[in-house]
């Protein structure tokens, strides 16, 4: 059964940092690119940070957090992170773990990120 469990969302400062987890299992990870997504109240899900399997280079961001966040990966671990920087409130949002596995999405539960001062 292929499981997202994804972790390390919390309340932070505007300008703050946080670094979010996500640890994937039943599935080889190292194969497969993965995604975070987030979704804000009241908006869709939308789409921010990829990073491909075995072959980290070229990661693809968003444009609202590009220069600020960093998706990264430790396949030993079948662990992502995603390195959150210069943290804004726009950024509020569930952030949620993606993997596109056998023709189709599976999610994590997602970690709520709360940007207030």
């Amino acid at each position: 059964q292929v499981q997202l469990v994804e972790s390390g969302g919390g309340l932070v400062q505007p300008g703050g940092s946080l670094r979010l987890s996500c640890v994937g299992s039943g599935f080889t990870f190292r194969n497969y690119a993965m995604s975070w997504y987030r979704q804000a109240p009241g908006k869709e899900r939308e789409f921010v940070a990829r990073i491909r399997g075995l072959h980290f280079d070229s990661p693809t961001y968003a444009e609202s957090v590009k220069g600020r966040f960093i998706i990264s990966r430790d396949n030993a671990q079948n662990t992502l992170y995603l390195h959150m920087d210069s943290i804004e409130p726009e950024d509020t949002a569930v952030y949620y773990c993606n993997v596109f596995y056998y023709n189709r999405d599976v999610w994590g539960q997602g970690t709520q990120v709360t940007v207030s001062s």
